[in-house]
Formats: C-alpha cells, structure tokens, sequence
C-alpha cells in the first residue's frame, strides 16, 4: 500500500510519532472513523496529507493533496483559522458542494486548524458517521480542538529548534485504535523507551505463563517469555512503535510453551501507559501535565520529535520538557480463543468471504475467496486488497470500498473476472465471467463476501441484470447510485464545447461502463460532430451534417426528445434496417440534448457488449443529458463570444511593425489557454519624429472588453507617438483617456522612444515589469526603470523618464507579465530565468559566422538565429505548455551598428 506505515524510510518532516500520536489522539476523542493531519507543503499554496488513519491511502489519494484556494473545508480552514464542523451529509452539500461530490457518502467531518502564536501549520481533520444532533458534533470539534492546539504547540517548539515542520512527501498510513476490546482473553502493557521499563497487567502475565505479580519489568524478561523465534523481532517492533510507526497488522508470537497469542501495539498518550502501570508512565513537568484534555481526558501533550534527537525546549519555570522524547507505547497480548473456531467455521462456507482492516489490508479469507479470487488465501491476507488482487483497482471498485468505510451503509456490486489467456497457466475459478461483491462495514473490518453472479438468486439481482438479461456489468450496477452533482460539479468548470465533451468522456463513461462517445451540436437543421472517442476511424464520417429529416436514431432522439435504448446491436439493426453498425455485438443509447426546451444536439453512448439498461439508469441517463445540453448551450455562447474576440484582437494587433534602417525587431503574441483565450496584451513600433517608439502594454482582464479597451489604448499611444510627444506625455495622456473610457479599469505600459542614429533611448513606465538589456558582451540585466502607478487610477500620476543606450548588437526585450509568472512562484524566479534564457539565445546569435572568427558578430549578422528566431526561442516554453494562464506578448529590439537592407516585415506569432 503507498504510503504505508511498513514503510521505513524516514520521512523529511516532523517526527512521524508526533503526528500519528495527535492523529490517534484525534480519534479516541471523538466518533471519528478516520483522521488525517494535513501540514503546508514546500510549495506555496499546497497543503499535503502527511498522517492518514482509517482509510486506505490508495482511496483517499485525490485528496493527498489540497490548493489553498479551493473551495474545500480543510483549505478554508487552513485559511482563515476558523473551524469547519459538518455534521451530515447534507450540510456537506449545502456548504461544500465539490467536496460532497467527490465524496458523495453519508458522513460528517470536523476540521480545526493547527495554529499557535499566529504560525499555521496545517489542519486536523476527522470524518464520522452521519449526526442528526449537530450540538454533538460541535462538542466533539472542540475537543478536536484541543488536540490541535496540543500539536500546534510541539510544532512549534520544533520549529524554534531547526526542525521541519513542512510535509512533502506521500502520507504514513497508520490502522485506528480500535473501536471496542478484542475477542477472547486480553492482557495489557506498556513500554517507556527512554527509562526501558515494562509495565504489564495480571492478565498479560498469565497470557505470557509468568507468575503473577513476579514480573521484572523489563523488555528482557519479556523476550524470555516467548518462543525463541519470536523474541528477536520484539525490541525492533517496539521501538518503531515509539517513533510513530507501529506494525500494520497484530503480530502473531508463541509463548515459550507454544501457545499462540496476538501482539497488537501503538504510540500512546501518557494516560495510556499510566493506567497499565506508573512504570511505563515517563514522569512529566506539573506545568506541563496540566495540560489536560478537556472532558476528563488528561492525556497530558503529543510527545514526538526528529528521531535524531535535538536540544530541550524550556517548559517554562526552569524545567525541561524534552521535544525528541519518543512516545510510550501500548500493547494487547490477546489469546486468539474461539476467535480460531469461528475462522474454522467460515472456512466451511461456499461463498467466499474476507475482512480488510480499515487500511485496505486482508486480516482474513476462507479458502473459497482464494479461490473465486483465483489468488490463495496464503497470498491475500496480510496484503492490501489492490496489491493481491490488483484488477479490483478500478474507480467503480474503489468507490464502493470508500462508501463502506465512509458510512454504515453495505454496498453490492458486480465485478467482471479478468480475460484469460488462449493457453491460461491455471484455469478460471469457475464457469463464469461475473461475480456479485457484497461488502458490509464495520467499526473496525469491513466484511466482504463473493459469490458467482450466475448464481445469485433473482430476488438479490440488481434491476440492469435478469434470469434472460446479459450478465450485469459491474460499472451498469454502480450506474442508479451515480448522482448528477458529480457530473453537474465538473461542468461547471468546462467552458467551451470541447472542454464539455471531455468531461463527459471522463465522467460519464467510466461511470455506466461506455467505451465509445459521440456528441452531435446542432447548426442550421443539420447534426455536426463535435466529440467522439472510442470508435472505428472514419466510421461517423457519412452522418456528419445529416439533416433532421434523416431516419437515424441520433436524429429522431432529439427530434422527439425521447431517449432510445438498445439492449443489442441487432436491436438497432432490427430498429433501423439498412442502418450500417460499428460492431457486431453491444449496446447503444442515444440521448437527446434539450435545454430550457430548445434543441442542442444528440449524445451517442456506446457498450462493448450486449447489455439491458433499468428504469433507474434510464432516469439517470436522461437527467445527465439535460445537464450536458446545459452546459453545451452555454458553451456555444462562450465559443462564439471568444471568436469575436479572438477576430477583434488579430485585427487590434499591428500586422507589421514600423521599420527602421538601423534598428531590427521582433514580436511575439501568445493567447491564455485560460478562460476566453483572448486578452488585453499589446506590443508596438511606431515611427516617432527621426526616431523609433517601441510600446508594450497590459490590460487588466481578459475576453472582450479587455481587447476592445487594448485597441483604444494602442491607438491612443500611436497618436501621441506619431506626434513625437516625450515619453512622460505620452503615459499622462493614456492615463487621462483610459480614467475617462472606464474608471473601473487599469493597464501597465511601459513607452520607450529611441534615437537609431546615436541608440539613446528615453523611456517611461506605468506599473508594467522592467525591459531587460543584453549587451554585446553578453552581459544581461534588468533595467532599473523608476515608473509610476498604472494607467486609470490616479489622474494627477506622474511618469518619471529615465535614460539608457542601446549599443549595436544588444537586444532590449519588453515583455508580459504571462512569459514570467508561474502560479506557486515568485514572478522574480521567472524575470530571473528569462534573464538567462535571453543571454544565451543571444549569444547563440552573435556567434560569430563559421571560418570568419575574427569577422565582427554585428557585420555579418551572427552565425545563430536572427532576431525573430531569439523571439521564437524566448516563446518555445510557452507554445508548447498546454496550460498558459495568461496572454504573452513579447517585443525585441536591436541596433545596426550602419544601415543595412531593412528585415523583413515580422510575423505576430
């Protein structure tokens, strides 16, 4: 299992004891069935689960990692320090919407932030069973509460003594304490790591075959008590149970006359180990010790530091609470007792039947789930499910296995067997594709039970399956408990059509066990094909622009707006004769998209094999395809919108740049990949006077408006710059027209009229990121230009002009704020790299020519690309990222050091 707590690796964070202790704290104080500390990461705006108790890693891996500016309780919680208490399922929903949908079970959570003296580290969180009562739930987060603050506090020490208090890597999973006492006979003790003493109780000692009372109450007494074989793995167990990774699964020991007993071990708090004996209890300072959980739970503090070691932290009044001291640890030593007869019984069953523990291990399984299973026993238990039978790591899989553990509900579900090969090295288990998964929770196991699907009786059928219908399929049987938000969630955020196709694919296929997609939009009475995926190459070619006349079944569901469905391909074929098929066996479903009772177009699902589809799939199938024509309506609107814009944009844009003689340049535009794909970045070259204006601006916002206010303001600047107005005149006026268009609206610029005879430049800036120069040599740097506010805030803003020179073969590069600005990094990292990228396609230019090496690089022009190729090298990055989450505009400028024949009229990009 990733991120298991077998792992031995060391993590690169605080001590793992520290974090499991608060995480095992966490539950025992409330009614949590899984906890989770989440801390910041060494990326900005990224929380990581770094502790997860209760639930298999594998399962709860989409959210291992968290933005801070999602719309999700722990991210909320970490940002504005305020707890989030969600009693049920339904405030879930009404609050966090995304967050119910990624999770759409029946269960509450708690989340309190990790904060001490204004520090946030993170935040603890606990899911829990559903509540009516929300006063109980809210009584349980303030004992939360506590927990955090207790580990906010150590965090924080650690942090004053050079510890790491960020987590980067993927979470430890630990197994909860357990929720009740064990079966059968049950001895407890308690180990101190630090003094070696070894408290254990009557019962342990009468477990072990000791005299009662006569115990030493040392680790090697212990060791002398057990088989031989056994005793060597003790002290190496124990002491990782200290550090915060205790064994995944109860350790089986003999004693030294061959009985068999369990070991079961975990970090505990302090209270733990007092009440199994003061030995094992490690002596705190009273200051500290009054630090006692609310509610009659003195647990004192977390206890954990780096496993290294490292100085005290002063406790306050002089005394010295160590903060590497590792926890103490508690055990059971349990006489397994009838619990082997039960084993023997379920042996003797004819279904297969086997129990995970609440970190997705096999603890148990009869010989009949090997076998259906086709894995022996002997290889199931003691491993994760997914690892032992890896072709139940499917999603529809794995969202049943979260429902269960998530809430007290059982699930039943089909699995399709894996294909066997032409010549299989053992036989398939039995006669039959299918089997029928029934998985009922419990506080500490989940209880699975497999049977043949051919075998179940009618009654237990789900309606998609039928004594005559095909045999069920195991995504059609998830299909009735698929809800609509999933689907209406991811809509949201798809804004043209392709963005809401390929939602559909991922959403919707994977859901109902479809394997082929196709959507048709409607354009002028005619069907045209806007997605497909999954069939053969050129089959939909002739349906494309059919009329809505035509007698197809992708036609008549939208012309009668009724949904079609087709158990079988010769169903279809017997439905539509002469109608030409893409296969020889499946089933088909055609959806008519309809919004607010227009016609959009037509959703085509299709199935490998033949397959019946129930009232309640039908219902779901229906509803989903009013959202998709939703949101397909919608984003024609956005196409069509961010077409015109594009259009005014390109016809915005200069379509060749003012040339000069003695000076080359060069531009580059790239469009966002984000939202309208369209924006309010310009560059320009406008003859000013005997001289050359080079401009490069940026308008706030993006799509039409912000295009439309770029035109004004580009020629706005062409005007004051034909007229030769100075720099400081050129960006006062902008300003004054922009206050006055649209006061709500602002841009940066940044204006620069240079001489080509002499390469004195006189520039001005209003907010806009500073040009950078590479000198003939090779040297770059970031020009220091002082400028003012930018343009349409302050009407009285003043523009101060600064002076530079441009000698013949430096390059002057103006640029965006696109081309250098990451989410998660500092724009000054990306001003630093474009610096270098700069330098060296430069001197990639200048590179004198082949056999000439003493020929001067600006004569011959460089043996290296020209300056629309250092242009194009500066945007390679970019044009290949298919996530670009602004406009990029890019501008260049070199001087001749005598005139030459003029460059050629540049490209836009």
């Amino acid at each position: 299992m990733t991120g298991s707590a077998r792992d031995e690796r060391k993590p690169s964070g605080p001590p793992p004891a520290l974090l499991t202790g608060a995480v095992t704290d966490a539950l025992r104080t409330t009614a949590g069935r899984a906890a989770g500390v989440y801390l910041r990461s060494g990326s900005s705006g990224l929380l990581r689960l770094a502790v997860l108790s209760g639930l298999p890693g594998q399962l709860f891996r989409p959210w291992w990692r968290v933005n801070v500016d999602r719309p999700f309780p722990v991210a909320d919680v970490h940002r504005t320090g305020v707890p989030v208490v969600l009693a049920n399922a339904t405030e879930v929903m009404r609050r966090y919407p995304q967050f119910a949908a990624g999770l759409p079970f029946q269960f509450g959570s708690l989340h309190v932030p990790v904060v001490a003296e204004d520090r946030a580290f993170g935040v603890l969180t606990v899911l829990r069973a559903s509540a009516a009562d929300s006063a109980e739930v809210q009584a349980e987060g303030e004992r939360l509460s506590a927990v955090a603050d207790a580990l906010a506090a150590d965090l924080l020490r650690l942090d004053a003594d050079g510890g790491t208090v960020t987590w980067d890597d993927a979470p430890l999973c630990v197994r909860p304490p357990a929720a009740g006492p064990a079966p059968g006979r049950v001895g407890r003790f308690a180990w101190n790591q630090v003094t070696g003493a070894l408290a254990v109780d009557a019962r342990a000692c009468e477990l072990l075959g000791l005299p009662a009372g006569d115990f030493p109450g040392t680790l090697d007494a212990l060791a002398r008590a057990v088989d031989p074989a056994d005793a060597h793995r003790l002290p190496g167990l124990l002491h990782r149970t200290a550090l915060g990774r205790p064994p995944s699964l109860p350790i089986q020991v003999r004693t030294a006359a061959g009985g068999l007993r369990l070991l079961d071990l975990w970090p505990a708090t302090e209270a733990e180990a007092a009440s199994i004996g003061p030995a094992a209890a490690p002596a705190r300072p009273a200051v500290r010790a009054g630090e006692a959980r609310e509610r009659g739970r003195a647990t004192g503090e977390t206890w954990g530091a780096p496993e290294s070691g490292g100085p005290a932290a002063s406790d306050g009044g002089g005394a010295s609470a160590s903060s590497d001291a590792p926890r103490p640890v508690a055990g059971v030593l349990l006489d397994p007792g009838p619990g082997a007869l039960a084993d023997g019984a379920a042996d003797l069953l004819p279904e297969g039947v086997f129990c995970l523990d609440r970190t997705g291990l096999v603890v148990y399984a009869n010989p009949r789930a090997g076998h259906l299973l086709g894995v022996p026993r002997e290889l199931l238990v003691g491993r994760p499910l997914w690892e032992a039978v890896p072709w139940l790591n499917q999603p529809p899989y794995e969202e049943h296995l979260r429902g269960v553990l998530l809430s007290p509900e059982p699930a039943h579900f089909d699995v399709r067997l894996p294909a066997v090969p032409k010549e299989p090295a053992t036989p398939r288990p039995y006669e039959g594709d299918w089997l029928r998964m029934s998985l009922y929770p419990g506080a500490d196991l989940v209880t699975c039970k497999a049977v043949p699907a051919d075998r179940v009786p009618h009654d237990d059928v789900p309606e998609a399956t039928g004594p005559d219908a095909p045999a069920p399929d195991a995504a059609a049987s998830a299909a009735p408990l698929y809800r609509p938000i999933v689907l209406a969630i991811a809509l949201t955020e798809a804004v043209t059509a392709r963005q809401v196709s390929a939602v559909v694919m991922q959403e919707l296929l994977p859901a109902f066990g479809g394997r082929r997609l196709a959507i048709y939009l409607l354009q002028e009475r005619h069907l045209y094909l806007a997605w497909e995926s999954g069939f053969p190459e050129g089959f939909l070619a002739p349906f494309e622009g059919v009329a809505l006349d035509a007698r197809l079944p992708g036609v008549e569901t939208l012309t009668t707006g009724r949904p079609l469905f087709f158990d079988s391909m010769q169903q279809l074929a017997d439905a539509y004769p002469g109608i030409e098929l893409d296969a020889e066996e499946g089933a088909r479903a055609f959806l008519p998209l309809i919004a607010s009772g227009r016609p959009v177009g037509s959703c085509i699902l299709g199935f490998d094999r033949p397959r019946s589809f129930g009232s309640k799939e039908r219902t779901v199938l229906t509803a989903l395809a009013g959202l998709i024509a939703h949101a397909m309506e919608k984003a024609q609107r956005y196409d069509t919108e961010a077409a015109l814009a594009r259009g005014l944009q390109q016809a915005l844009l200069p379509r060749r740049l003012s040339q000069h003689a003695r000076v080359e340049t060069a531009g580059r535009y790239l469009p966002g990949t984000e939202g309208m794909d369209v924006g309010g970045d310009w560059y320009d070259v406008v003859e000013a006077g005997d001289g050359l204006a080079l401009v490069i601006g940026d308008v706030q916002g993006h799509g039409v408006q912000a295009a439309a206010t770029m035109g004004q303001l580009r020629s706005a600047v062409r005007a004051f710059a034909l007229g030769d107005r100075p720099p400081e005149e050129v960006m006062g006026g902008t300003n004054h027209l922009l206050i006055d268009l649209d006061p709500g609206q602002f841009a940066s610029c940044c204006y620069i009229r240079l001489d080509p005879s002499t390469g004195r430049a006189r520039a001005a800036r209003a907010g806009h990121l500073p040009p950078l120069l590479r000198h003939p040599d090779g040297r770059t740097d970031v020009v220091d230009l002082p400028g003012g506010v930018v343009l349409g805030v302050d009407p009285r803003a003043h523009y101060p002009v600064t002076e530079l020179l441009l000698e013949p073969g430096a390059i002057l590069a103006l640029y965006t704020d696109g081309l250098v600005e990451q989410p998660g990094h500092d724009i000054d990292e990306g001003i630093a790299a474009l610096r270098s990228a700069l330098a060296e396609a430069g001197g990639a230019r200048r590179r004198p020519a082949a056999g000439n090496p003493g020929t001067p690089p600006e004569a011959t022009g460089g043996a290296g690309p020209s300056l629309a190729g250092v242009a194009d090298l500066l945007t390679a990055a970019a044009r290949r990222s298919a996530d670009r989450f602004d406009d990029i505009a890019l501008l260049l400028a070199t001087r001749r050091d005598r005139a030459g024949p003029g460059p050629k009229p540049p490209r836009r990009g």
